[in-house]
This record gives structure tokens, C-alpha cells and sequence, in this order.
């Protein structure tokens, strides 16, 4: 049996997210008749968007730009895509399971990066969130869609309560592998069970000016 390092397991974790979100974003591409090419684009960009964001803000070099891997398992994510289309298309739930999947996973790695830079708890899981968040956001600006994270649906607070569970776990002196495992289970749990049971945030109810300046008058 190969033992894994704990770099290697959130390696791991890292890839497997970068496979789902460009499942997720590639499979929104072709509902909008994007060609391959443009497929991929928005496959890298909600595979990537959330790491680069991070990263930036982290003030190091993008993963991507150090790594070729996540480009080309987004391209596997395209062949997938395209070989198994059928399936996947023939399937409703595909495309919300891989997104949450990868919002679980990228959130875990966006708090143990941002751990490594010694920054405190609070931001790490903000990290975290933009991380699992943000690829998302840039995904549906470029389709011309409302972002997920701002509707009703509870999106960037599972990645906060998945920080905050690996923020415990970590307190605690838990592994890292159950650690990540914890808190990408408890997003993708949150996310799954909200969608299932319709749980949602308020929404903002529009102010009816109109009437209001009719008062007023």
C-alpha cells in the first residue's frame, strides 16, 4: 500500500477539483452551443478562477503558471465531456454534484495554502470561500448569467462552514487528510441538502419607489 504524504493528498484533492468545476463549467459551455475551444476556456476559467484570485491576493505566482497539470485535466475534462456527453447530458444532477464537489475540495485547499502563509484563522476561511467561489463568479459573468453566489442558494456559506470545520479539526491536531476530508464533506454535505430541501437565504425584496414617492406626494 502507498503511503501519502499530506502535500500529496491535497495535490490530489487540488486535481479532482480542477476535474469537477471543468466538468461543471464545460457542461454550462455547451448549453450555451459554445464550440470545443470555448468549452475549454470557461472549463479552465471555473477550474482556475478562485486559485489565481487567491493566489494573487496571497502575492505568489499562480499555481497554474507552475504547474501544467491543471490545464491538462481540464482538457481530460473536455474529452470526458465530449465522449460521455450522452450520459452526463441524459443526467440532470451531473452538473450541480460536480460543482459541488469541486466547491468542497478547492474550499480545503484554499485554507491549507492559506495556513501555510501564516495568515489568520478568519482570513483563511475567507480563502477558503474565494477559492471555492470565485471560479464560479467568472464562469457566469462570461456566460452572461447571474452569478450563483449572489442568488438565494446557499453557495460561498457552505464554503464558510466547511473553513470553519477545518479550522476546528486543525485546533484539534486532527490529520490533515481528515481534516481536509472533514471540511470538504461538510461543503458539498451543505450544498447538496440545501438544494434537496430548498434551503435558502432571504432574498432582498425590491423597493417599490413608485409608490413610495406617491406617499410621499
Amino acid at each position: 500500500m502507498i503511503a501519502l504524504s499530506a502535500q500529496d493528498f491535497t495535490t490530489i484533492l487540488d486535481l479532482l477539483g480542477t476535474f469537477a468545476f471543468a466538468v461543471s463549467g464545460i457542461r454550462w459551455a455547451a448549453n450555451k452551443q459554445f464550440d470545443w475551444f470555448g468549452a475549454y476556456v470557461i472549463g479552465l476559467v471555473t477550474a482556475i478562477g478562485g486559485g489565481t484570485t487567491r493566489d494573487l491576493l496571497l502575492n505568489i505566482p499562480p499555481f497554474w503558471m507552475q504547474n501544467a497539470s491543471y490545464l491538462i485535466v481540464t482538457g481530460i475534462a473536455l474529452l470526458a465531456t465530449v465522449v460521455f456527453r450522452k450520459q452526463l447530458f441524459r443526467w440532470g444532477r451531473a452538473l450541480f454534484l460536480f460543482d459541488s464537489i469541486g466547491l468542497g475540495l478547492f474550499t480545503v485547499v484554499g485554507v491549507g495554502k492559506s495556513l501555510e502563509a501564516g495568515l489568520p484563522f478568519w482570513v483563511c476561511i475567507m480563502m477558503g470561500a474565494i477559492t471555492g467561489s470565485v471560479g464560479g463568479v467568472i464562469r457566469d459573468v462570461l456566460l452572461n448569467e447571474v452569478p450563483l453566489l449572489f442568488r438565494k442558494d446557499i453557495y460561498a456559506l457552505a464554503c464558510i462552514m466547511g473553513g470553519i470545520v477545518y479550522m476546528i479539526s486543525y485546533r484539534y491536531n486532527l490529520s490533515i487528510s481528515i481534516t481536509e476530508l472533514l471540511a470538504a464533506l461538510t461543503v458539498i454535505l451543505i450544498r447538496v441538502v440545501a438544494v434537496r430541501y430548498h434551503i435558502q437565504l432571504p432574498f432582498l425584496n425590491p423597493v417599490d419607489t413608485d409608490r413610495s414617492d406617491r406617499n410621499i406626494k
